[in-house]
């Protein structure tokens, strides 16, 4: 099985968190809501490849204002490729905090919608299971 060290952030902005949905067809957890990131690659440290991953998926415009390590778990996932083929992968969750200094975000085609949502409107998203566990252990749902 191969293993996937993933950089995590959990981005908020004037008391909002940043969702992206997964599109329906692809993913570790197809068509439900979940927080941006991606694995590192060989030879990058945590906050580059964290950097890049944020500006990949959500483009260059989104300023970041502070970034700060929060927890860490693991799991072993199934992830369906675009083909259609699937991988179990066991997933090493690295997980930040990530100020945002503004809400202006490009995601590319690895989602299909995003959302700003308020904690208290979170329980309203089909948040895929790590992320709601994410939210849960931060105390928000």
């Amino acid at each position: 099985m191969r293993q996937r060290v993933i950089v995590c952030p959990l981005i908020s902005n004037a008391g909002a968190y940043l969702l992206c949905r997964m599109p329906k067809d692809r993913g570790v957890f197809p068509g439900t809501w979940a927080l941006s990131g991606g694995g590192m690659e060989p030879g990058e440290r945590i906050e580059e490849a964290l950097r890049r991953e944020i500006a990949e998926e959500l483009g260059p415009k989104l300023e970041i204002s502070s970034i700060t390590p929060w927890t860490f778990r693991d799991d072993t996932r199934t992830k369906t490729y675009p083909d259609g083929s699937t991988e179990e992968i066991y997933m090493i969750y690295l997980i930040f905090d990530v100020e945002a200094a503004n809400r202006d975000v490009e995601i590319n085609d690895e989602f299909d919608d995003l959302a700003w949502v308020k904690p208290e409107d979170l329980g309203a998203y089909e948040l895929n299971e790590a992320t709601r566990l994410t939210f849960a252990h931060k105390g928000l749902l």
